[in-house]
């Protein structure tokens, strides 16, 4: 069942595309293993770079949600900067058949836009965005020129 939910789901992405993110099969034997490059959102520090996310589809999908993880290294207080994984709670509570592959990028991209400082992953950054706000603007600068820009060369 997750096979074919996950055809038809990327055949509308691919007719109805989002704007800010595209999405392909980095293997094409395997419908369960996504990659989406989402764009960095204007007005963040994150606004001129390209992040790449991998979505793992379990066999139980769309009745279980997906696992998802940053590929491109993010200063963000709600991803783990060593492995790229976001806190699950935005993607797994909630969490029903209904929704699909589109919901998590537009969450994903929410999660861009407006850090959680309240349920970081990683609290140091949080507590750098909250205190020194400029600090954190900057690194988060340097770290998508760093990392995210050299997806788009």
């Amino acid at each position: 069942m997750a096979s074919k939910r996950l055809a038809k789901e990327l055949e509308q992405l691919q007719k109805s595309p989002i704007s800010y993110c595209s999405i392909e099969l980095p293997d094409d034997s395997s419908l369960h293993k996504w990659r989406a490059k989402l764009s960095g959102p204007a007005g963040t520090p994150y606004e001129h770079g390209t992040f790449l996310v991998e979505f793992h589809f379990p066999p139980q999908y769309p009745f279980k949600a997906p696992d998802i993880k940053f590929i491109t290294r993010i200063y963000h207080p709600n991803v783990r900067t060593e492995t790229g994984e976001i806190c699950n709670d935005l993607i797994n509570d909630g969490w029903s058949p209904t929704l699909n592959v589109k919901h998590c990028v537009q969450v994903l991209y929410n999660m861009i836009s407006n850090p959680d400082v309240d349920h970081p992953l990683e609290v140091q950054i949080a507590t750098q965005m909250m205190e020194r706000p400029k600090e954190f603007a900057k690194t988060a600068v340097k770290w998508t020129k760093e990392y995210a820009a050299a997806i788009n060369a």
